[in-house]
Formats: C-alpha cells, structure tokens, sequence
C-alpha cells in the first residue's frame, strides 16, 4: 500500500512520515521531490514546478508502484500535490496497478506555514538560495489551500497542528481499521 502524506510547504508531512517510518521501519520512504530534481539536471521546466511535467508524474507512479511489487512493504510518500487532476493521475495510475493509496492532507492555518517555512533552513549554507526556496514555498501557501477544497474524496483530513505523535498514531489507527 502506499500512504501518500500531502498538505501545504510547512504542513509536517515529511516529520509525520519520519515519525509513521520509526514506528513501522520495515516500511519505505519514498520522496517524489527526488525525481523532480532529476528532470531538473535533465529537462528544461518551463513553468518552474517540475509537478507539471507528465513525466514527471508518470515516473512518481511507476516508481511508486514499483516500491510496492518489488519489495512488498507499505510505502510512505510525503509530498504535496495542489492540483487535483495531477492527484487523480497519479493514484489513478497505483489504483490500476492493483495498490491501495491511503491520502491524508494535512491541514495547517496560513500564519502557522508561514511561521514554520520562516524557521527552517532549507538550503544551508546559500542564504541567497534559501530565501529564494522559502519565498516560493510561501508563494503556494494560498494556492495549496484553494486546492484543499477540491481533494479526493477519500482523502483523510488531519489537524497538522495536532503533536506528530498524535498524527502517526491516527494514521497508523486509519491503516489497520
């Protein structure tokens, strides 16, 4: 199965999957950011959000569904999706391939993914760099919460603000009921 974590730049998804992989360490972690870097060194991206290359979401889904046939274990994805249609692409695509997709969305006030986004170091040791990250992933946080109101409607809506204990024990409750 796979246990796609979304929500908005700041929302704690990779800190939930973290704490969701500690307690279930035979599981996988996979970060679709990965191959955007990829297709990053290798394609020009004409809009900046490597998200909006269809090979970019047809390799998520392979690679994804590929985790799970090859290694047979639940995979834990943290990535934020905004667009709804790349959404039902890419778990349409796991779907087909017979693997059960589990979406929970973080939601988290504006003020609070500022603030977080704000306080972290996204690329130390290039302060350029890191404003510039941290300006663009501030830039979503509207954009992610229009497209939180037109999520799957299986998707599992979780308190982002809730302690990160609380989240995975949920989630892990969600999973086995």
């Amino acid at each position: 199965m796979i246990v796609w974590v979304n929500g908005a730049f700041g929302s704690g998804k990779t800190t939930l999957v973290e704490e969701l992989r500690r307690r279930r360490p035979e599981a996988l972690v996979f970060d679709p950011e990965q191959i955007g870097y990829v297709l990053r060194e290798v394609v020009d991206v004409p809009t900046g959000n490597f998200q909006d290359l269809p090979l970019w979401r047809r390799q998520v889904g392979s690679m994804a569904a590929g985790l799970v046939e090859e290694y047979g274990r639940t995979v834990f994805t943290p990535m934020t999706l905004v667009r709804p249609d790349y959404a039902d692409e890419i778990f349409g695509m796991l779907r087909a391939a017979g693997i059960t997709v589990h979406h929970f969305y973080l939601d988290v006030p504006a003020k609070t993914l500022t603030r977080r986004i704000d306080a972290r170091d996204l690329v130390p040791g290039d302060p350029a760099r890191n404003e510039a990250v941290k300006a663009w992933c501030k830039a979503r946080v509207a954009e992610c919460a229009v497209a939180a109101k037109a999520l799957p409607e299986d998707t599992v809506r979780l308190d982002g603000e809730r302690p990160v204990a609380e989240l995975a024990t949920e989630v892990l409750r969600r999973l086995e009921a």
